[in-house]
């Protein structure tokens, strides 16, 4: 097995950063697209779980579990979470569902979060203008049986590297209030026993996580790697053993129905609808935390393995020591996929030797110890800088400005650990053209007139003192402070 250990689960004050760490931003490759409603910031590294524990001070507990609802878990059942409790089911979890400070903290979430109104037409702030009669009534209604969801109104967001577009589903305000409360009853009753090696949609882990880990891993002569693709997973997921994989944790009955009245909601595209019969809609608040329990066996069917799994919501990579290790570990994650009803993509499953070819990890490329921006991650970049700099562009020139260096400290805040720097020197001349183009047409050239003189009239230094941010020079920075 591996020689560097994985990272201890201490409390928030014994975690240790890298020098090179900084917060993250909101650009992750491998996390779920979201429209209607954004999934919030989980990156930083406060300790989960402690399993055995015979801490009693007050406070202690809590400090374990800080990013659960105070709303919800006080520190008696962080308690019972922590020790166990009998035949670890959890029972009479449906009045916690509805409390009104409950749905008062996710509502908060909610607004938080932003998005747009569902099939409803009800935005967050029309919500919100008789929230505490409207939590009052859905608190209700949840008490004594009457709430039902309404349909989900279904959007299509661009798939980069290819023509085919993502459906995205966008449930009501109210919907998402819901979702968000069950979500603070049910997340840390199944996050007590996720695998270790899952980061993706999960408390206080994140991408830079996983991806700390797969370098460790290749350090280490991991070298061998099953590079899975699961097809369509987030709507092949097969309801009925996603709910017997619940019942194993949650006995309510009530809580049991409300989630399968997420899974059936209905569906608006357009003037079709239509009730699906699996999956778990993206875009819906609870969805990948349902996504995580029906991968988690196969998480812990890896690790007792001699092989390493990381995995982020469905896509995950196998690090082994021979070619031989590799493929066993293919053929039980090809075994467990197929008794799980789901589908591994025979076009993007296969075996690499990372010492010789590379292969795709949340919007990275490994190749030969090394890691840099993938070439799809680099074109999501140019398609949504293109978008924000027409030469047609009406806005003035410190406004566009503003708008692409929030695009582009993101990307970088993400990529800014690759191993090869002049990805952000090419990506900063090629932006710098486009604001260039964008200035000679404004002086009514012609869009290849004078390009060549265009870099002496708005030289480089021009734009740094309109304030354009720099991808190569925050490089240097970076590098320049973890040297100090």
């Amino acid at each position: 097995m591996l020689a560097v250990q994985p990272k201890s689960r201490l409390p928030r004050s014994q975690s240790v950063r890298s020098s090179e760490e900084v917060p993250e931003t909101g650009w992750s490759e491998g996390a779920q697209e979201g429209g209607g409603v954004r999934t919030e910031s989980r990156e930083t590294r406060p300790a989960p779980v402690l399993r055995d524990t015979g801490a009693t001070q007050a406070g202690e507990v809590r400090a374990r579990w800080a990013w659960t609802e105070p709303a919800v878990w006080t520190e008696r059942m962080l308690t019972a979470l922590e020790r166990g409790v009998q035949g670890g089911v959890w029972f009479s979890l449906i009045d916690k569902v509805y409390s009104l400070p409950n749905l008062r903290a996710a509502f908060a979430k909610v607004k938080a979060n932003g998005g747009a109104a569902g099939c409803d037409h009800q935005t967050i702030a029309r919500y919100e203008v008789h929230r505490d009669e409207n939590l009052r009534n859905l608190s209700e209604q949840l008490r004594n049986g009457a709430y039902a969801p309404q349909r989900i109104r279904r959007v299509y967001i661009p798939k980069p590297g290819s023509r085919e577009r993502r459906p995205l589903g966008i449930p009501t305000v109210r919907d998402r209030i819901v979702q968000t409360a069950l979500r603070h009853v049910m997340e840390p009753i199944l996050e007590r026993d996720f695998a270790e090696h899952s980061y993706g949609f999960r408390p206080n882990r994140g991408c830079k996580d996983a991806l700390r880990r797969v370098d460790l891993l290749l350090q280490a002569g991991y070298t061998q790697v099953v590079d899975a693709d699961l097809k369509s997973y987030f709507d092949t997921i097969p309801h009925q053993p996603l709910m017997e994989r619940i019942g194993h944790k949650i006995a309510d009955g009530r809580v049991r129905k409300l989630i399968e009245s997420f899974l059936t909601q209905g569906v608006m595209d357009g003037l079709d609808t239509w009730t699906p019969t699996s999956g778990s809609p993206q875009g819906a608040v609870i969805s990948p935390l349902l996504s995580n329990a029906y991968l988690d066996p196969l998480d812990h069917l890896m690790a007792g393995q001699a092989v390493e799994m990381v995995r982020y919501a469905d896509d995950f990579v196998i690090l082994c020591r021979s070619a031989d290790d590799a493929g066993a570990a293919l053929e039980r994650v090809q075994q467990w996929t197929a008794s799980a009803d789901l589908t591994l993509h025979p076009d993007k499953t296969r075996i690499v030797d990372a010492n010789r070819e590379g292969f795709d990890f949340l919007g990275y490329h490994f190749e030969r110890g090394q890691r840099w921006p993938r070439d799809k991650s680099i074109k999501k970049l140019r398609e949504a800088i293109r978008s924000k700099t027409p030469r047609q562009h009406g806005q003035s020139l410190s406004v566009i400005i503003a708008t692409v260096n929030r695009t582009t400290r993101g990307w970088f805040e993400y990529f800014k650990h690759t191993s090869y720097p002049g990805t952000f020197r090419s990506l900063d001349g090629w932006l710098r053209r486009r604001l260039r183009r964008i200035l000679l047409k404004r002086h009514k050239k012609h869009r290849h007139s004078g390009l060549g003189n265009a870099h002496y009239r708005w030289p480089n230094a021009f734009f740094a003192a309109q304030g354009l941010f720099s991808m190569e020079a925050a490089y240097v920075a970076v590098r320049q402070s973890v040297v100090r």
